[in-house]
């Protein structure tokens, strides 16, 4: 996803202070108002600790640590900014957590100029002298406590010994090394040096006395002295050595420097790192006798000291000291080891470390400034040769405005450049080496308002004083231009971005930069946005996206928004008064935002205050009827407020919205739509946490250039970046377009739709294709998974789709090309072998979810291949998802430990407890509902109870009165059958809405188990068509209602003569409206009674209203003989079907347009019957037209993007109209004339009969009848126009009625017809 590439933290200005860990070595510099840790074998950062940390109050101070002090025992760190001192420890399991350790102030004006700390002992140099405290345990807390204090020249350096019986101090005030007691706080020594001391190091060595360390002394001249303890007096040290540039090098070599050579730099080796390193690389080279190893194994015997010193030429001069362990210190001689080439390294550092290497056999080198580190190898390094220098990284030059808070970043159209706004000025920098690093260019050191132009090579600066707009180019550029609030830069068909300028009026300045020859500021606009009302604020559409494309003309440059929160879109536009279009809008009826963002794709991200925290909105431009434009909607808590918004685009435009919190960014990303889970829109596709690097918050945030992610936090700059170091991750763009780009032909989703929409040959061919890549990867566990995509054209193709006649043969293979003899074909054996294989070795990047889909589609395809009966297309689509669930759901409650699973894959999905309401109007809609019954039947293994039926919607979708009755019967049987116990109770429901009591009272007959047996045989054995024994059984019904037995209460009150209570208890008690439905429609004996009527306006319609199922509400309307508004429901507002149905609907949820499955049902049942022709008139060709955008807007949104354009090629927009029966033309059977296919050619579509379900009004004959029997004709469709088309559509209903009442007339006879004749 995205991983840290870089981090600009600034450069150290002084010396780097170490801490060797077993793992690894960090350094450490301060900055600012922080401590920088870096790893010194790479300089990635490790941690900033903020002084802000321990003292919050000095946050927002403009002062810098100047002390730092490492204790490498305890694993402590010391930093000081004026008096306060402030102490972190690394802790934690894995000592990578660094925590507030402790705190320490001196008296007020006695600044900290000096601090060492070693082995829980703190020693302070101050304005005023020395300071001596010991670390102690104050209520289980480390508190520091003072031993002692000295009145002393001010130190500038303080350094315990390593046996802690001294302490050494320098001073800028003299040349003076002074020795203190530690225990005492007394001088003991002054050590005259002849200039200032600049740096002090303590040798101790395990070979000598522990009381004997020695000490090493750099001058300004680079002069190291070697200071030992006398003999007799051991407090005392005395000169032995001393290493200068001169003393190292041949008279021939010094004399190449001139008279007054340059200073160079010179560091001592630490004897024990030295030593760990040459004693790894004598194991691993033991027989080898090369003059290098020789050379390192010389120095191991003779336990020299190591000194490199660096020269003005950038060569490197290895020196070495013999003999200082030999006490007394005698016979201490100096000598050259090695002396690399020149211009090994760039410049004279003015510090030089070696440091321990994570691999044992080699050194780190660091340099600074800048910041460098190299890897050492020792073999080569020291026979002078300077390939034993490899540089690792290298840092930035200082520069002063680095340690100056960030306060913004403003970057360039195409992200190829940011500016970063610092409190005091701020730089440019480039985006370069594909967006893995950042290039430093231009500085300035004011501004009001910034822009960056030509990728960072230009930045142009705003006043707010002079009112002067600058361009920083050769020569400098000005312009005089109004008061300007907000500036910012944006794409343009010139050499040159333009530059926006938004005044305090909500005017915009539109500035050109033109090359005349220089880069020149013309001011090329200034008007006004032509709004009815100033807007409450005008935003730059992010244009990282379309920025990169040749054509810039259709791309919308700014948004505004009202008080009101209507989002307006406009470009640019030449020749009009206010120079400015508006391109679309959208109504989000939100007020009180704080933060607004439009991205290069017109998806809007907008922020606004609630009383219980913000809401977080994601819009989309396309606004109409069947989509509010609202995608995501999420609610943060006041404790985690949102301080910045910013989008990105991938290469194929798909958005990623980066929500800015105070220490994380939340990257979204949109999510593919699917029928398998309901997952929001967007969502989180990872998340940018900056704590476990800094404690400061987040200034600003932005996208860059190739999918980089700049942060801005205190002073320091963290860069973002898609390269997946682990390889679990992948890019952030392939991750969003996996989850939101077009789908693969094998992939689930894909499948299902194709079957849907009838393309069940090109399913077929689809897992044909898949069977030959997963039996390849599977054969070769090493061969990666390569799938080539079906071409468009094949989704295309008619032939595809499901016919509506009855299939004379089983489907054939219809790709052009002949098939080959050893093809395999579409078989059992082919899809067995399929699923075992994917099982084994799953489909990459499919969810454990999408795979168990796939297996599920691939198995039913097959069933449905070797169960070809006489089924129409909405029967198949029914016996598809009908497949599917109960596939499914075995999987899911099947042991993932079975031989066919192998456990590879985790049964992780959901449990379906029905099918979903829309497979259920499949059914409905279908003519082969015998084929369905039946084929519902088997799937529960012929024994069907009450929740299977309820699952299958068979009481919903069932039209036959006859079928219902039996199939109650049947289901009754079933309930009284299942268990081991034979219970009454279980159908009585069933029995008696059939009207069967006397059957009932021979069944308790038969439960001698049942302690009611006696009590019911009684009850039953009376006449319930007597008033009295009605009265009781009601009576008994309500005892039942006490005692929590619905069901059985349900029962009772059909027996007491009483549906409507009976249907109460069903939808109050039992919550079940399929119950209620079922016993209501066999009770009343067809679909038009009272009460199924009550529960249709009641309960399901304001069911359907309140889930916005729009299926559910077709459905229930049909029920109700409102066929027209059947079909009006699926595009039409569901509050304005509410009120012409004067519905009283107290809820109405979203309007779920979201189910490409709505327009396959509105082509079936537009034309079906003159009530749904008359519904279809009332709808818009405007309506419609849009319904067809939004319908291709979800399947995108799917991902099946092919399936979208073979709906707009194929859609008709055709006007209801009756057939016409040319005499050539033979008579449609009833079977076909009622079904119509929607994705065919609209040439090759013959229209449908049309079903008379309302009256007709005939007017009186105008005519003279005539004897012939001619065939009415059909009245000529008018063109649609598209401001009056539904005028129109009326007028063609019209005309339609007109014919259909024509078509049923019966001529009168007369006599008076044949005179013409006679």
């Amino acid at each position: 996803m995205l991983d840290l590439l870089k981090t600009f933290t600034g450069s150290p200005a002084g010396a780097l202070h170490q801490l060797v860990l077993p793992h690894a070595t960090l350094i450490l510099y301060p900055s600012a108002d922080s401590v920088v840790i870096l790893h010194a074998s790479t300089l990635n950062l490790v941690r900033v600790l903020a002084f802000g940390e321990i003292y919050p109050g000095k946050q927002h101070l403009k002062q810098s640590i100047s002390c730092i002090a490492v204790d490498s025992a305890m694993k402590v760190i010391v930093a000081s900014m004026n008096t306060h001192i402030a102490a972190w420890s690394l802790s934690g399991t894995q000592n990578d957590t660094w925590r507030v350790h402790s705190s320490l102030s001196l008296p007020h004006g006695d600044t900290v100029t000096a601090l060492d700390c070693k082995s829980g002992l703190l020693s302070v140099g101050s304005q005023n002298g020395l300071y001596v405290y010991t670390l102690i345990l104050e209520n289980d807390l480390p508190t520091w406590s003072k031993k002692w204090e000295a009145r002393v020249t001010t130190p500038s350096l303080v350094k315990f010994a390593p046996t802690l019986a001294f302490i050494a101090t320098t001073s800028h005030h003299d040349t003076l090394v002074r020795l203190y007691s530690t225990t005492s706080g007394r001088l003991v020594q002054s050590i005259p040096h002849p200039r200032p001391v600049t740096d002090l190091i303590w040798r101790f060595s395990q070979a000598s006395r522990s009381d004997d360390a020695a000490l090493y002394t750099i001058t300004s001249d680079s002069t190291l002295r070697i200071f030992f303890p006398v003999v007799d007096v051991p407090h005392r040290l005395q000169l032995h050595a001393s290493l200068d540039l001169f003393s190292s090098l041949p008279f021939l070599i010094v004399a190449k420097f001139g008279p007054h050579p340059s200073r160079s730099t010179v560091v001592w080796l630490d004897k024990e790192v030295v030593r760990r390193m040459i004693k790894a690389i004598l194991v691993s080279t033991a027989e080898d006798v090369s003059p290098p190893v020789k050379r390192l194994r010389e120095i191991d015997e003779e336990g020299w000291d190591l000194f490199v010193r660096a020269l003005e030429d950038g060569s490197l001069l290895v020196s070495a000291v013999a003999n200082i362990d030999r006490r007394p210190p005698t016979l201490i001689r100096q000598f050259t080891l090695s002396h690399t080439s020149p211009n090994v390294l760039s410049r004279l550092p003015s510090h030089l470390y070696f440091l321990p290497h994570p691999d044992v056999t080699r050194l780190t080198m660091v340099t600074s400034t800048p910041l460098t580190t190299f890897e050492v190898s020792p073999l080569a390094f020291f026979d002078g040769k300077s390939s034993g220098l490899r540089l690792i990284a290298q840092g930035l030059d200082r520069v002063p405005q680095e340690e100056s808070k960030v306060r913004r970043l403003v970057r360039t159209p195409a992200g190829r450049g940011v500016a970063v706004v610092r409190a005091d000025g701020g730089e440019v920098w480039r985006v370069v080496e594909g967006g893995s690093q950042l290039a430093r260019e231009r500085r300035w050191s004011h501004a009001d308002h910034v822009v960056v132009l030509d990728g960072g090579k230009l930045v142009a600066t705003y006043s707010s004083e002079t009112s002067i707009l600058t361009l920083h180019s050769e020569p400098i550029s000005t312009l005089t231009v109004p008061s300007i609030i907000a500036l910012f830069s944006a794409p343009s068909k010139t050499a040159h971005e333009c530059i926006v300028g938004l005044s305090s009026d909500s005017s915009i300045i539109h500035i050109h930069v033109d090359n005349i020859p220089n880069p020149t500021l013309r001011l090329h606009s200034h008007n006004t946005l032509p709004l009815s009302q100033p807007p409450k604020l005008i935003l730059p559409v992010d244009p990282m996206s379309w920025s990169r494309e040749d054509s810039l003309e259709e791309h919308d440059t700014l948004l505004s928004i009202s008080d009101d929160g209507e989002f307006s879109f406009w470009i640019p536009e030449e020749g009009t008064s206010s120079g400015w279009r508006c391109t679309g809008k959208v109504k989000t009826g939100r007020k009180n935002f704080a933060l607004a963002r439009c991205s290069s794709a017109k998806k809007s991200a907008l922020v606004v205050r609630l009383p219980d925290g913000e809401e977080l909105t994601i819009w989309d431009s396309k606004e109409s009827e069947f989509a509010s434009g609202l995608e995501h909607r999420r609610v943060f808590s006041t404790s985690e407020p949102i301080n910045d918004l910013d989008w990105t685009s991938t290469p194929d435009n798909q958005s990623i919205l980066a929500v800015g919190f105070t220490h994380h960014v939340e990257l979204l990303c949109q999510q593919r739509k699917t029928y398998f889970d309901d997952d929001p829109a967007w969502a989180i596709c990872w998340k940018v946490d900056i704590r476990n690097y800094i404690s400061y918050p987040i200034s600003d945030s932005i996208w860059l250039a190739n999918g980089s992610f700049l942060i801005g936090a205190g002073h320091q700059l963290f860069l973002f970046g898609q390269t997946a170091h682990q390889k679990d991750q992948e890019p952030l763009f392939q991750y969003v377009a996996r989850h939101n780009g077009p789908l693969e032909d094998y992939h689930p989703q894909m499948l299902l739709q194709c079957l849907l929409w009838g393309k069940v040959e090109l399913v077929k061919q689809i897992i044909i294709a898949l069977s030959w890549v997963v039996k390849a990867v599977y054969e070769d566990p090493m061969r990666e998974f390569h799938w080539n995509a079906f071409p468009v054209e094949d989704y295309l193709h008619s032939q595809y789709t499901i016919s509506d006649k009855k299939p004379s043969k089983p489907y054939n293979f219809l790709f052009s090309a002949p098939q080959e003899p050893d093809e395999p074909l579409f078989s059992r054996d082919m899809v067995e072998t399929l699923i075992e294989q994917l099982e084994a070795r799953p489909v990459p990047h499919l969810t454990p979810n999408e795979h168990a889909h796939l297996l599920v589609l691939i198995q039913t395809t097959l069933e449905i291949e070797e169960q070809r009966r006489a089924l129409d297309a909405n029967g198949l689509r029914y016996v598809i998802s009908m497949r599917s669930f109960y596939i499914l759901n075995r999987r899911i409650t099947s042991d993932p430990s079975s031989p066919r699973s192998n456990g590879a894959i985790p049964r992780s999905t959901g449990w379906r407890e029905r099918l979903r309401y829309r497979d259920m109007i499949w059914a409905f809609h279908s003519e082969s509902q015998q084929l369905l019954l039946s084929t519902s039947t088997a799937a529960c293994n012929g024994r069907m109870l009450w929740s299977d039926a309820r699952a299958l919607g068979i009481f919903i979708w069932l039209n036959s009165v006859e079928s219902l009755r039996a199939h109650m019967e049947v289901i009754a049987r079933n309930e009284y059958m299942a268990g081991d116990n034979r219970d009454p109770t279980a159908c009585s429901l069933f029995y008696f809405a059939l009207g069967k009591v006397k059957l009932v009272h021979g069944l308790w007959k038969q439960a001698a188990w049942h302690k009611e047996q006696a009590i019911m045989l009684k009850f039953l054995s009376n006449d319930f068509t007597q008033p009295k024994w009605k009265t009781a059984a009601m009576k008994n019904a309500y005892a039942l209602l006490s005692k929590q037995r619905f069901e059985y209460a349900a029962a009772f009150f059909l027996l007491g003569g009483s549906l409507k209570d009976a249907v109460h208890v069903c939808l109050k008690q039992l919550s079940d409206f399929q119950l209620a439905i079922a016993i209501t429609r066999v009770v009343e004996g067809g679909s038009d009674g009272p009460v199924l009527r009550d529960i249709l306006l009641n309960t399901v319609i304001p069911t359907a209203f309140r889930e916005g199922n729009r299926w559910l509400g077709s459905w229930a309307l049909w029920m109700l003989n409102r066929r027209d508004f059947a079909v009006r429901i699926l595009l039409t507002p569901l509050r304005a079907i509410a009120d012409a149905l004067d519905i009283q609907v107290t809820e109405i949820g979203e309007p779920h347009y979201d189910d490409p499955s709505l327009a396959l049902l509105f082509s079936q049942i537009r034309s079906k019957t003159l009530q749904t022709a008359k519904g279809t008139s009332e709808i818009s060709g405007r309506s419609e037209f849009n319904f067809v955008l939004q319908i291709a807007r979800v399947f995108c949104r799917m991902g099946c993007h092919t399936l979208a354009l073979d709906l707009m090629r194929s859609w008709s927009f055709e006007r209801p109209s009756i057939s016409v029966l040319t005499p050539s033309e033979p008579t449609p059977s009833p079977y076909t004339a009622l079904r119509r296919s929607l994705a065919l050619d609209p040439r090759l579509r013959r229209r449908s009969s049309i079903m008379i379900d309302m009256d007709i009004v005939s007017a009186a004959p105008t005519r003279k009848v005539s004897p012939d029997r001619l065939l009415s004709k059909v009245p000529e469709q008018e063109p649609i126009k598209e401001e009056s088309d539904l005028l129109a559509r009326k007028a063609g209903l019209g005309s339609l009625l007109k014919s259909a009442k024509q078509d049923i007339q019966v001529p009168e006879f007369s006599m008076d017809s044949f005179n013409s004749f006679m």
